[in-house]
């Protein structure tokens, strides 16, 4: 029986082996059967079998799959109210776009800084819970005054250190909005000074961040939606984000308002007008790529591909919020058969990874017309290989001598599993984010046997409903019209409550 350390650190080697151990040789992933993983601080030593030195603990998780830790790109980092659209449309009569009457009074915040810190750390908590081992949080602007601000990133940071999740972090900023005018209209509104200010705000925290030199902690730059940009905002963005050598996210190629906005602005699709001011390059990741091929202007798409192959920017895939909006995007395999980069990201409750990568194969296979078109590793590279590559990370997303030690354990000898053909086959057949049991983070077990320490799952649970419930209650404010929130929310049947 292993004593873990309450560090969650152990003072030599530690050797880990399963019945399958996903490393990593000759730059791609191998299946080692009976395998072993050996990790000593931060690194992985040794992955394979027989290693020959002393070790300082033994672990052995028996049916289960030892795997490099997911990698999410557009990760869910509050209460996902993208839920309240599942069955509630049009948007912009639900709540989702502010109404005019409400952005004339004045947008507030609707969540308090202790709020905003208890959102942090309770979805880096089911991060982890998830497999997921380095994450670039994603909240909704929706419920915000204007943009996210240093004090709720700088809680963000520190709940990130204690739960040990590697996270890039960097608050959102925008130059507008959009709202419904009384008719039923959706226009834009923009304010171009204020965005700015928000963005040095949020360049401050990078460079604040960037400075401490964490080893799990670092800082990306967050511009929260294309058509809620200028030019002047990406420029700025842009050079700072090539000065400080980090990461840039820019949700883009997500939305007919999106696509018809800048067409109608600029003449250009987004992607053609982001790589006209000098937008794109390696360090861009888009989220989430639903527009970048679709049946507006053939030709159009084909050089919207050639603009991404060649900027190297990376498309962040999230298959289960696109499709709960019945959108998707166009080919998986078209993008990466053309050398298209692309990772994976939740961006929605639950923040399932290993469901994000069943869903993905399933509508990829859908979408082409084929069951030979996408198979189980394509989408499990993207969900390790392409968002470490995205991150310029070649110590992530993969077990080798050198790498981060970043392990996840998946538990594969319960009976709800079924029958395993082959890891990886299986995982995406049958597998769930539950069935992780055991997550690494830089050589620090901070999830055993599916216990964070410090995290009480019921209590924080119970939390999160409380303040979900209780921006329900103030959605008729922020809703077109002002009507009550039965007539916003529909119930799936009949509803008889018991009288007072």
């Amino acid at each position: 029986m292993t004593t873990f350390p309450p560090s969650g650190r152990f003072g030599g080697p530690v050797l880990l082996t399963a019945r399958w151990v996903i490393g990593h040789r000759d730059g791609r992933h191998v299946i080692f059967d009976d395998g072993e993983v050996v990790f000593e601080g931060d690194r992985v030593v040794f992955v394979g079998h027989d290693y020959p030195g002393e070790v300082a603990e033994r672990i052995d998780y028996g049916n289960a799959i030892i795997s490099p830790g997911f990698v999410d790109l557009d990760a869910l980092s509050d209460l996902d109210t993208t839920v309240l659209a599942f069955d509630n449309q049009p948007s912009w009569k639900k709540g989702r776009v502010w109404p005019k009457s409400y952005m004339d009074r004045g947008p507030y915040e609707m969540y308090s800084q202790e709020e905003l810190a208890f959102q942090k750390r309770y979805a880096f908590a089911q991060l982890i819970r998830n497999g997921v081992t380095t994450a670039l949080p994603i909240a909704s602007l929706f419920y915000r005054e204007w943009g996210e601000t240093d004090a709720e990133f700088s809680a963000a940071a520190d709940a990130a250190h204690e739960l040990g999740l590697r996270v890039y972090l960097g608050p959102a900023y925008r130059a507008g909005n959009s709202y419904v005018d009384e008719n039923g209209r959706i226009a834009f509104h923009f304010d171009e000074e204020r965005g700015l200010r928000n963005f040095a705000d949020s360049l401050a925290f990078a460079e604040r961040i960037e400075g401490l030199g964490s080893p799990i902690v670092r800082a990306m730059l967050a511009p929260d939606r294309i058509e809620t940009g200028t030019p002047e905002l990406m420029r700025r963005t842009v050079a700072a984000g090539r000065d400080l050598d980090i990461p840039i996210r820019q949700h883009c190629c997500q939305s007919e308002l999106e696509f018809d906005r800048i067409t109608s602005a600029y003449g250009m699709t987004p992607l053609e007008w982001l790589d006209s001011i000098g937008a794109l390059s390696d360090r861009m990741l888009l989220p989430h790529g639903e527009l970048v091929a679709g049946t507006r202007n053939v030709e159009r798409a084909g050089r919207d591909l050639d603009i991404l192959r060649n900027a190297g920017a990376t498309l962040v895939h999230c298959p289960i919020v696109s499709a709960r909006h019945a959108g998707f995007m166009d080919s998986f395999s078209k993008f990466r058969a053309m050398g298209v980069r692309i990772g994976l990201g939740t961006d929605t409750w639950p923040c399932d990874f290993i469901q994000n990568m069943q869903v993905g194969v399933l509508l990829s296979r859908v979408m082409d017309g084929s069951i030979d078109s996408v198979r189980s590793e394509h989408y499990f590279d993207a969900g390790t290989l392409g968002g470490a590559d995205a991150l310029k990370r070649p110590d992530l997303g993969r077990l080798e001598p050198g790498a981060k030690a970043d392990i996840i354990v998946i538990d594969m000898g319960h009976d709800r599993i079924g029958h395993v053909i082959d890891p990886i086959q299986t995982l995406m057949l049958s597998s769930s984010g539950r069935d992780v049991r055991t997550t690494i983070i830089d050589g620090r077990f901070v999830m055993v046997d599916g216990v964070i320490p410090g995290f009480d799952a019921k209590a924080e649970q119970e939390r999160a409903q409380r303040q979900f419930d209780g921006l329900v209650a103030r959605y008729p404010e922020r809703t077109h019209g002002h009507p009550p929130v039965e007539e916003i929310f529909s119930s799936s049947y009949p509803r008889y409550r018991r009288d007072a």
